[in-house]
């Protein structure tokens, strides 16, 4: 959707292992912040959209979890809509937020992801990922993700998914060795998306990892599923992230000084494929109508905040976005231009490998990142002269395409 809504305010917890803090804790941490960086009451408030993925699962607050954390610190009256789309949730709850703020429904709104994942009983955690796929053919996703391993020799990767990890990890450990045999990727090319990211979450204070790790301390790292070693793929969290949305009416109002504008977010569906189709995926599809939206193209990008949820994921989306010709991402994170510095830097938080990813929360806090970049506050991780972020973000599988997917493009 073609956006006309700007950024007024942004907050974001530390990413990471919170088992003694609550939804209602973490939520009104990042919502408090996000607040007093916009400068506004929370009587201020019209409208809250509040992303939440998995926590139900976990702590059993289900049906008013958007309410029960706003409730917790003064804010009610006002329209609470819960948004549950799989790692694009709040994502989706920005994008549905900026557009009731575009149409001119309101004035000035909330948008947030909270999560909570971490559970005493790792096995509780995991199944929270089980639901992110059509439930009545899991037992046949399974039984092809064993045999797909066992076909290509993956050892490592023939037992165990969903119990002792997301059995997400073994999806992408599937499509990564596709890549291998199409495009001669290498273990080493992804060892290199988790080192780089490690470089740029050791900067990040709020990162769940600071640890800043080499190409080959990635590769001599446990093997979680091959070719994946653990700083290849994506750890569970806790967390929440936090944006006040207003209109130009309102900026003006505010007082707003180089307010960061949002132009663009496009949320889609996967589909089955068909021969023929203009489109490769939902992330194609979303990422060429952002585009054509902002009216940019990918040599416009100053950043990139893309949803690496396995280090692969972020080599494959490098050509997606338009950064490198189809199956050149390897090469592309080897050349140093999606590192600080680079052409491209992509993941300058450390992304969801070292950041983190509480699932409801990821979406919101790529916005925060991007926001901070372009208003020139990142610190040690401030691209030079942003002008324009992308962030990518998609959850959930059916088929051959994510079952969720969300492109948003702000603009200093």
């Amino acid at each position: 959707m073609k956006l006309n809504a700007l950024i007024a305010g942004v907050g974001m917890t530390r990413f990471g292992k919170h088992l003694d803090r609550g939804m209602k804790s973490l939520g009104e941490e990042a919502i408090t912040m996000a607040l007093n960086d916009a400068g506004v009451e929370k009587s201020a408030i019209q409208a809250a959209w509040m992303g939440n993925a998995a926590a139900g699962l976990i702590t059993g607050q289900e049906c008013i979890g958007g309410q029960v954390i706003l409730r917790g610190m003064g804010i009610g009256a006002i329209p609470v809509i819960n948004v549950e789309n799989a790692c694009a949730s709040s994502s989706t709850a920005f994008e549905q937020a900026a557009a009731m703020v575009t149409a001119g429904l309101y004035d000035i709104v909330l948008a947030v992801g909270t999560e909570k994942l971490y559970h005493v009983d790792k096995v509780k955690t995991f199944s929270a990922f089980g639901g992110a796929v059509d439930v009545e053919g899991l037992a046949e996703i399974m039984a092809d993700l064993k045999r797909n391993a066992e076909a290509s020799g993956a050892t490592a990767a023939s037992d165990g998914a969903g119990k002792n990890r997301s059995m997400f990890m073994d999806i992408y450990a599937s499509g990564a060795r596709a890549h291998m045999e199409a495009y001669g990727t290498t273990a080493e090319q992804f060892a290199a998306v988790s080192a780089k990211n490690s470089f740029h979450g050791h900067l990040n204070e709020r990162a769940q990892f600071r640890e800043e790790l080499t190409v080959e301390e990635v590769l001599a790292q446990p093997m979680i599923a091959e070719p994946l070693t653990r700083p290849m793929c994506s750890p569970i969290g806790d967390g929440a992230a936090a944006v006040v949305v207003v209109s130009e009416k309102k900026a003006r109002e505010m007082g707003l000084v180089n307010p960061v504008k949002a132009v663009s977010s496009v949320l889609r569906s996967g589909w089955d494929h068909a021969k023929g189709d203009k489109y490769s995926g939902s992330a194609d599809l979303c990422i060429s109508t952002a585009y054509e939206e902002a009216a940019i193209g990918p040599e416009d990008l100053s950043l990139v905040e893309l949803h690496d949820a396995s280090a692969p994921s972020e080599i494959m989306t490098y050509d997606t976005l338009g950064l490198c010709a189809k199956g050149e991402g390897g090469i592309l994170v080897e050349s140093g231009a999606t590192k600080l510095g680079g052409k491209i830097p992509v993941n300058t938080s450390g992304g969801l490998l070292r950041k983190g990813h509480p699932i409801g929360a990821t979406g919101i806090a790529q916005l925060v990142e991007l926001t901070e970049q372009l208003r020139g506050t990142a610190g040690a991780r401030q691209v030079e002269g942003a002008k324009v972020g992308l962030a990518h973000n998609g959850g959930g599988v059916i088929g051959n395409d994510a079952a969720a997917m969300c492109v948003t493009i702000l603009t200093r």
